[in-house]
C-alpha cells in the first residue's frame, strides 16, 4: 500500500501543478469538455492559491499527484444557487482539482476529498460544497461515489455549473 501525504501546497510544487493542469486541460479538451480552457486553470492560478495558503496536494512517492485549491472562506457565487443547499452553515470548498495523468483511476481523487474531509473537521466545519461542469463525467461520478449530494446550479462568468453539499461525520 502507497503511503499519501496530503499537506498545503508550496513554490516548489508549482512546476508539477503546472504539468498536472495541462495534462487535465488538454484532456478535456480533447474530449469536447468544456468546463476549463487553455487560459484556466494555469499555474498563475495555482501560485495565487498558493500565497492565499488555498493550494494543496496529496504526494505519493513525493510526486504531486493532486491538486486543490481548498477554500475556507465561501465561494460568492454559491449565495446564488438556484436550488437549495443542504445546510447553512460554514463549509469548505474545493475548486481547480486535478489529478497527474500517471496516477488517474486509481482512487487517488478520493483520497484528496477525504483529506480534504478530515481537514474541515479540524476546522470545526462539517460542510463540504463543490461544483463541476455539466458535462465532467469524471467528476460527477466521484462526488456520487464520495456522498455528495445535488443541490442546484450556479453561474460564473464562464458558464454555469452544477452544486454539489456532503454533510461531513465526525
Amino acid at each position: 500500500m502507497k503511503d499519501y501525504i496530503f499537506r498545503k501546497a508550496g513554490l516548489q510544487d508549482l512546476s508539477a501543478i503546472g504539468q498536472i493542469f495541462r495534462d487535465a486541460v488538454s484532456r478535456m479538451l480533447d474530449e469536447g469538455k468544456k468546463q476549463w480552457t487553455e487560459n484556466y486553470p494555469t499555474d498563475v492560478h495555482a501560485l495565487a492559491d498558493i500565497n492565499r495558503g488555498d493550494g494543496y496536494i496529496l504526494e505519493s512517492d513525493s510526486r504531486v499527484a493532486v491538486y486543490g485549491a481548498v477554500i475556507f472562506t465561501g465561494e460568492p457565487a454559491y449565495s446564488h444557487l438556484r436550488g437549495k443547499w443542504l445546510r447553512d452553515v460554514p463549509y469548505v470548498v474545493v475548486h481547480r482539482m486535478a489529478v497527474a495523468k500517471e496516477m488517474q483511476h486509481m482512487g487517488i481523487a478520493g483520497r484528496f476529498l477525504a483529506s480534504v474531509e478530515r481537514l474541515a473537521i479540524q476546522h470545526g466545519v462539517d460542510s463540504f460544497r463543490v461544483d463541476t461542469n455539466f458535462d465532467n463525467d469524471r467528476m460527477l461520478n466521484l462526488l456520487k461515489s464520495c456522498g455528495f449530494n445535488y443541490c442546484g446550479e450556479i453561474t460564473y462568468e464562464s458558464g454555469d455549473r452544477i452544486a454539489f453539499e456532503k454533510e461531513i461525520r465526525k
